[in-house]
C-alpha cells in the first residue's frame, strides 16, 4: 500500500461508539473542585516538596538555632547583664525575626515554578485562580509554625520562661503565623516580577534587613536617636514583636494586636490583589 493512501486511510477513520465507551470513564462527570479544597491540594503539594527536598528545613531549623545563640551570648551580658535575662526579652523578638525572614522562600519557589513551566499547566486547569497562590502560603505556614516551634524549645532549654503560660505562648505563635501568611503575599509578587530566584533573594533581602533590624527584636526603642525611633515605631515588625511579646509575656497589648491586624489585612488586600493581577497576565 503507497504511503498516500495510508494517510487517506488513517485520516478517514472513525473510532466506533463501542471503542469510545471502553475509554471514555463512564458516569456523571466529577464536581469542580473547591476553593477550599484546590488550596488545600496545593498546600500539600508544597508538603510533598519539603518531604523529597528535606534540605529545605534547614532554614527553620539551623538558622533560627544559630540566631538564638549568637544573640543571646553575643549581647547578653552587655545589654542586660546576664545572658538569662536577655532571653527573656530577646526570645520572642527573634522568633519573630526569623519566621519573617524566613517568608522571602515563598517568593523563591513561585519562581522557580514559573521557570520551569509549572504554572502554565497551573492556569490551564479547571480550578478557583488563586488556589496555586494560597496552596503556597498553606504550605508555609508549616515551616513558619515548625520555626517558632524549634525557636520556643531552645528558649526554654536555655531558661526563657514566658509569663503567659501556654496559652500566651499558642496565642503568640498563631499571631506571627498570621502575620507572616499576609506578609508572604509581598514576596508572591516579587517571584512573579523578578526574571530569577537570586533576583528574588536579592530583592527580599533588601528589604528584610532593615525591617528586622530596625525594630526592636534586640533594644527598646526609647535607647535609639529619635529619628530612628520615628521608623521603628511605624515598622510593621516592630508592632508584631510588641504583640508576640505581651502574649507571652501574660499582658496582652492590645494597640498591638490592633496594628499587626491592619497591617496584615492591608497587605493582602494590595499584594494579594497585584500578585493574582500578575499571575493571570503572566
Amino acid at each position: 500500500m503507497s504511503t498516500a493512501t495510508q494517510e487517506t486511510t488513517a485520516s478517514s477513520y472513525v473510532p466506533s461508539a463501542e471503542i469510545l465507551g471502553t475509554v471514555l470513564a463512564r458516569g456523571d462527570r466529577p464536581a469542580r473542585p473547591g476553593a477550599l479544597s484546590a488550596s488545600l491540594t496545593f498546600g500539600w503539594r508544597a508538603m510533598l516538596k519539603i518531604k523529597h527536598v528535606p534540605e529545605q528545613l534547614f532554614d527553620v531549623t539551623i538558622f533560627p538555632v544559630m540566631m538564638v545563640l549568637m544573640f543571646t551570648y553575643l549581647f547578653g551580658g552587655a545589654l542586660a547583664g546576664s545572658t538569662k535575662e536577655y532571653l527573656q526579652f530577646l526570645l520572642p523578638g527573634i522568633m519573630v525575626m526569623s519566621v519573617v525572614m524566613t517568608t522571602m522562600y515563598t517568593g523563591v519557589s513561585v519562581n522557580i515554578d514559573i521557570e520551569k513551566g509549572v504554572f502554565d499547566r497551573f492556569r490551564s486547569l479547571p480550578i478557583w485562580r488563586p488556589s496555586p497562590m494560597v496552596g503556597y502560603l498553606l504550605g508555609d505556614m508549616f515551616r513558619y509554625t515548625m520555626a517558632s516551634i524549634v525557636i520556643l524549645t531552645l528558649g526554654l532549654i536555655l531558661g526563657f520562661r514566658p509569663d503567659g503560660g501556654p496559652v500566651g505562648v499558642v496565642a503568640g505563635i498563631a499571631v506571627l503565623v498570621a502575620f507572616s501568611f499576609a506578609f508572604s503575599w509581598v514576596w508572591t509578587m516579587v517571584g512573579l516580577l523578578m526574571r530569577g530566584e537570586k533576583a528574588v533573594m536579592s530583592v527580599s533581602m533588601f528589604v528584610l534587613f532593615p525591617l528586622t533590624f530596625l525594630s526592636n527584636v534586640f533594644v527598646d526603642p526609647e535607647t535609639m536617636p529619635g529619628w530612628l525611633q520615628v521608623f521603628v515605631d511605624v515598622n510593621p515588625v516592630t508592632q508584631v514583636v510588641d504583640a508576640v511579646r505581651g502574649l507571652m509575656g501574660g499582658h496582652t497589648n492590645g494597640a498591638a494586636l490592633m496594628w499587626v491586624l491592619i497591617w496584615g489585612a492591608v497587605l493582602i488586600a494590595v499584594f494579594g490583589t497585584v500578585t493574582m493581577r500578575l499571575y493571570n497576565r503572566k
